[in-house]
């Protein structure tokens, strides 16, 4: 069945000589695996820049019912980015991003909600004035929301928490940034203290790590840890 929908590129493999296999989170149909061939070509004929991380598509696609790899049909810029591919901190935190996304959705896995959230995001952080050293906060706190194990209020994602990290001194400050961070989203521009930005970063992904059940460490994270400086 031929099947139209918007999707997020989250990651790619080299396949053979010149294919790739592409895992793309779409709004209709959910995490999907395609195949493409012949996009790992030199030239102006070459669409690997399509299958980029984050890269927002419109796509025509085959979808066939327990297929475990589909192909596209058609696909298409669905808004081209103008920071993202070309600044290292940006290219860095959709890495991290789709990491993050990939690590916790799985195959056919469908969330309109998150889908939505997750355009936006990659929206903001295309966008010049939006404060790179809090955004793979905001990020980790409005996506628990999406995957349904976001706290009642901030001082959840301390209490509701096996690892304690903070101390007594810092756990009122911390919370005051969390909540100041759930409540601005992708605009604020709050300061918060390197040290404090870090600990929280690396408390935020302990706490991910609890709800998914899975403690390995993020590739990106020593990146993403710098660009917080």
């Amino acid at each position: 069945m031929i099947r139209k929908t918007s999707g997020i590129v989250l990651s790619s493999i080299r396949y053979k000589d010149t294919s790739i296999i592409v895992k793309i989170f779409t709004r209709e149909l959910g995490l999907k695996s395609y195949l493409v061939n012949g996009v790992r070509t030199m030239g102006k004929g070459s669409k690997m820049a399509l299958y980029q991380p984050l890269t927002l598509l419109d796509l025509v696609v085959y979808d066939k019912e327990n297929a475990g790899l589909n192909r596209i049909s058609e696909a298409k810029l669905r808004q081209a980015h103008q920071r993202i591919p070309f600044e290292f901190s940006r290219t860095s935190i959709a890495l991290f991003i789709t990491e993050v996304i990939s690590r916790s959705i799985y195959e056919n896995y469908q969330n309109e909600g998150l889908f939505d959230f997750l355009q936006e995001s990659v929206v903001f952080l295309d966008q010049q004035d939006t404060k790179l050293s809090v955004f793979p906060l905001v990020f980790l706190i409005e996506n628990a929301a999406f995957l349904g194990f976001s706290p009642e209020d901030a001082g959840g994602f301390i209490a509701e928490s096996k690892n304690q990290p903070f101390s007594q001194a810092e756990l009122p400050v911390t919370i005051s940034y969390l909540r100041v961070l759930q409540s601005e989203k992708y605009r604020s521009q709050v300061k918060i203290p390197i040290a404090l930005r870090r600990k929280l970063l690396d408390h935020l992904l302990d706490f991910y790590a609890e709800h998914l059940d899975n403690p390995s460490l993020f590739k990106s994270l020593t990146v993403i840890r710098q660009l917080m400086e």
